[in-house]
């Protein structure tokens, strides 16, 4: 199963608590912070609803 490469590349700042929460979730907490994640149905959630703020890549 593949990875996912996650950056955050718009600012948290003014959005929804469930959002931040939701990219807190994901281990990214400031602009450029980036994170490798499994490529399952949960991690693919995270992102369907963050996706906007959000730089996504896959790593073989």
């Amino acid at each position: 199963m593949a990875n996912l490469n996650i950056k955050l590349v718009k600012s948290l700042n003014g959005r929804l608590e469930k959002q931040v929460a939701t990219a807190n979730s994901l281990g990214l907490r400031k602009i450029g912070d980036v994170t490798v994640q499994p490529d399952n149905d949960s991690t693919r959630g995270k992102i369907a609803k963050i996706g906007y703020l959000l730089q996504v890549t896959e790593v073989k």
